[in-house]
């Protein structure tokens, strides 16, 4: 199956849910903010957030400074 992830297209399983995603990425859950089809999911939905053909994923990393 097609998603977009910050833009570029990824072929993932089908009915793979974004919790899923995150672990294949190896993306820590503490350091991201993710949008799906223009809506933010909360973390605690992340688990029960079913990707669908075509949708657009968005990844936002927190990055700590000084």
């Amino acid at each position: 199956m097609k998603i977009f992830i910050n833009g570029e297209i990824v072929e993932v399983n089908h009915n793979i849910t974004l919790f899923e995603l995150i672990n294949q990425l190896e993306l820590d859950v503490k350091k991201i903010a993710i949008e799906k089809d223009l809506e933010i999911i909360n973390p605690m939905d992340f688990e029960k957030t079913i990707l669908t053909e075509n949708c657009k994923i968005e990844i936002v990393h927190f990055i700590g400074g000084g």
